[in-house]
């Protein structure tokens, strides 16, 4: 079995994150506060790095995790 591993981002330190994956069970979580227009995210690359093949990743929407389509196709290039 895999793990359960969750990325939540939110753009500023001022807003809260508690909602983004509230009621998911997660072995591991990895959490950001910065803009998504700053390319250098170093929570989802260390993220990216930590999920191994049969783990499920968690994201509360594709908006957190990637700006573009462009910005998630290069992000599931690195998996």
């Amino acid at each position: 079995h895999g793990q359960n591993v969750g990325y939540v981002r939110v753009s500023s330190s001022q807003q809260n994150t508690a909602r983004q994956l509230d009621g998911i069970q997660l072995d591991k979580i990895f959490e950001e506060k910065i803009s998504a227009k700053n390319m250098e995210r170093p929570e989802l690359v260390s993220c990216l790095d930590y999920v191994r093949s049969g783990d499920t990743l968690y994201c509360h929407s594709i908006d957190r995790l990637a700006r573009s389509l462009t910005d998630l196709e290069t992000i599931a290039k690195k998996i």
